[in-house]
């Protein structure tokens, strides 16, 4: 499960009480502060983290101060010679600490983090390191190994190093958590290598970004129940322009994306993955239908076919009803002699798809299937997904509309 530190030790003095609400009411994971009465003041549904060293910027400190005030300059002076690596990590009970981030630049006093950790009684420590060379990129798997928490900034911009460390921690019980310089990069941090880091360490600079970083850890695709389609009658109706789309990414043999004529109801369209006569596989393309086709994308959002384009983010779908994201490369059109599919799902509802006439073309069935369009007759199943929205500019909306 992704996850999120927001660090409050830079933000802006002004915005400080803002960004500790929305911490709180966006159910961040943990906020990391220099300041232990202000973590004091968070709820335990927050992770409080104690960073008492380096420098303390006048914007980390706790709601209600002054411009210009300290900000638990003492607090953080004990809490740093309690956390010491050569020091005891225990801390008295219900000072409102859960975790002591400190940081580690050497085997030895990463052992002594380790040990502290070991130690019954303790406030359990968390390493943070500066990855600028192999021997500090060596140090951080370390760590990873040995700590609950270990927070990474790496200097450089390339992903890299973040990729050998996920590699080298796969098998630990720690949680990686990368320092990112805003939500862009946290969106890329949390797709390094396909499983990404456990967490992100986040300076907003406001609440509206709280908010933000917040439906981003939200930004997962749905389970789909798709329904069995029966055809009714399948019809050539003439030239017209199709739309193939090809992905950034390889589609399963079972997966395709849903393309249909109106937005009550789409047929699950299949994938190039499968071998093809005269011509290569190619795993990344789906040939989807006509233009005019609206086809469903992440957040429960439409496009039409004529709206996809390189940088689009559509959804693949398995036969199972399981989704991801996927990126489009691009999105080709030519005009082709075009073939009509009507269905109805069991409710009576109709389903209809217009695509290129063609035996290359294929749909899935139950079970995954492969169906070519130009065999398929009369009575066969198709898979589909019934939409209980009307659509407005692709968006869902509760109003009357019949599209025939």
């Amino acid at each position: 499960m992704r996850f999120a530190w927001i660090d409050l030790r830079e933000v802006p003095g002004r915005q400080l009480q803002a960004v500790v609400d929305a911490a709180v009411h966006a159910r961040m994971a943990g906020v990391v502060a220099a300041d232990a009465e202000l973590l004091a003041t968070l709820p335990p549904t927050v992770t409080r983290v104690l960073a008492p060293e380096g420098r303390a910027p006048a914007a980390a400190k706790k709601p209600g101060d002054k411009e210009g005030k300290g900000t638990g300059a003492k607090e953080a002076k004990d809490a740093a010679d309690a956390g010491s690596p050569s020091r005891s990590t225990s801390s008295p009970a219900g000072t409102g600490i859960d975790v002591l981030l400190r940081r580690f630049g050497t085997e030895d006093e990463l052992d002594a983090l380790a040990a502290g950790n070991r130690a019954a009684g303790g406030t359990p420590a968390a390493g943070i390191i500066d990855v600028r060379d192999d021997r500090t990129l060596q140090l951080s798997c370390a760590g990873a190994m040995k700590l609950p928490y270990t927070v990474i900034h790496f200097a450089d911009p390339t992903k890299i190093p973040l990729e050998i460390v996920l590699a080298a921690a796969e098998s630990a019980d720690g949680k990686l958590v990368t320092a990112v310089d805003g939500l862009e990069e946290a969106a890329i941090v949390f797709d390094v290598l396909e499983r990404g880091s456990d967490g992100i360490l986040f300076t907003p600079r406001s609440a509206d970004e709280v908010f933000a970083l917040a439906r981003l850890l939200e930004a997962t695709t749905p389970q789909l129940q798709l329904s069995t389609l029966t055809v009714e009658s399948i019809r050539h109706v003439g030239l017209g322009d199709r739309v193939c789309v090809d992905t950034c990414s390889h589609f399963d043999e079972d997966e395709g994306i849903l393309v249909g004529s109106y937005s009550s109801g789409f047929v699950l369209c299949c994938s190039e993955t499968h071998p093809l006569p005269y011509m290569p596989t190619r795993p990344f393309r789906v040939n989807a239908g006509a233009l005019h086709s609206y086809t469903l994308g992440p957040d429960n959002r439409t496009n039409y076919l004529s709206e996809v384009g390189s940088g689009s983010v559509l959804l693949a779908v398995g036969a199972d009803g399981r989704t991801r994201r996927v990126v489009v490369g691009r999105a080709k059109l030519e005009s082709r002699p075009l073939l009509e599919i009507r269905t109805h799902a069991e409710d009576g509802r109709l389903v209809s798809l217009t695509v290129q006439d063609d035996w290359h073309v294929r749909v899935l069935g139950p079970g995954g299937k492969v169906l070519n369009v130009t065999e398929l007759r009369t009575g066969d199943e198709l898979l589909g997904y019934l939409a209980t929205d009307k659509r407005h500019v692709g968006l869902p909306i509760g109003e009357f509309c019949k599209e025939v």
